[in-house]
């Protein structure tokens, strides 16, 4: 059992014992209860030290974990709440507290996929529960795709990627009639315009797979395993999106966005490395150095007039083609339309 665990169920069995106005309590008597609370929900013998016990009345009595009790002894001896009505689960808390916490919580539950957290689900539905009964709503809300496929594979992945195992990957890309296998060694999770991708090494390069496209995964036992030693931070240091290529290098993309709608392309960057080059009353000319890859160019296209890339002149005659064969088909629509 983890120490924060045993921590727990001393806590408890201190304050249960501490509100007992029934019995008396040495600290003879407090660490017994926690050795037999312990025993009871590891199964084996559990010795709580005197010290133990001592430190943890001093960090109930503190502010560290917002307990404060109110705990005091008596005839020298004896240990109990000087307040008959107090228990740390009748912590108060003001309408910021609630507000926070609620706030808290939101965030909390849009990582309960993860494994790490499967843990923590009962205990943020009875802290969402113990809100609600309190009216208090949310005044946060994160965009989530509860739809999204590949989510199942969330576990199995991360775990692998902690435990350095080498996993075969059934893939069937959007292309694809059958699914093909890959043998991988994965690297790093990535999410990515609400999209979940894996970083993986195969065949010596390192590949990105999206989790919406896993039929199946397995673990490979007999491959030892291959630790690229990847840095999320640095590798994708010189992209947008997921998409890195190991020959390309970052280039100078230039681009000119109209007075409207600079200011949210300044107060949100494109790229962290992005810079003002120039800025009049008709709109502002931007910098930033990236490697061209699929996720730049969609990214552009989404600001659509608004937006014309300058540099470098590849980019923006493949944009311009996109542009051009767009409004083809609005064309062709409103002709089709008038027949």
């Amino acid at each position: 059992m983890s120490s924060n665990k045993n921590a727990l169920i001393r806590y408890e069995t201190l304050d249960r014992c501490l509100k007992n106005r029934y019995r008396k309590y040495t600290l003879e008597d407090l660490i017994d209860a926690c050795s037999e609370a312990l025993f009871e929900f590891e199964g084996k013998e559990s010795y709580v030290s005197r010290r133990t016990v001592q430190l943890d009345l001093q960090n109930m009595r503190s502010e560290k974990f917002g307990y404060e009790a109110p705990i005091e002894v008596y005839d020298r001896k004896y240990y109990r709440y000087s307040d008959p009505d107090y228990s740390i689960h009748n912590i108060s808390v003001n309408d910021s507290d609630l507000k926070a916490m609620n706030n808290a919580i939101q965030i909390l539950k849009q990582f309960k996929d993860f494994s790490m957290f499967k843990e923590m689900n009962g205990v943020i539905q009875k802290l969402e529960d113990s809100i609600h009964a309190t009216h208090q709503k949310s005044i946060i809300h994160l965009d989530k795709n509860e739809q999204l496929r590949g989510l199942e594979h969330i576990d199995i992945l991360y775990e692998s990627i902690a435990g350095k195992k080498v996993l075969r990957i059934f893939y069937k890309s959007f292309t694809a009639r059958e699914a093909n296998t890959y043998t991988v060694h994965p690297q790093l999770l990535k999410e990515y315009n609400n999209r979940w991708f894996l970083i993986c090494l195969y065949k010596g390069k390192i590949y990105n797979l999206a989790l919406d496209r896993m039929e199946d995964i397995q673990a490979d036992e007999h491959i030892a395993y291959i630790d690229c030693h990847l840095d999320g931070d640095d590798y994708f240091k010189d992209v947008i999106g997921v998409t890195v290529s190991e020959t390309l290098k970052p280039k100078k993309v230039v681009f000119f966005v109209d007075a409207s709608n600079a200011p949210y392309v300044k107060t949100k960057p494109l790229h962290s490395s992005q810079e003002i080059i120039s800025e009049t009353e008709e709109g502002a000319l931007f910098k930033i150095c990236v490697q061209v890859n699929y996720e730049l160019e969609r990214m552009l296209l989404g600001f659509g007039d608004c937006l014309v890339v300058h540099k470098p002149r590849k980019l923006r005659l493949k944009l311009q083609e996109k542009f051009i064969a767009g409004s083809r088909n609005y064309e062709k629509l409103e002709i089709e339309n008038e027949l």
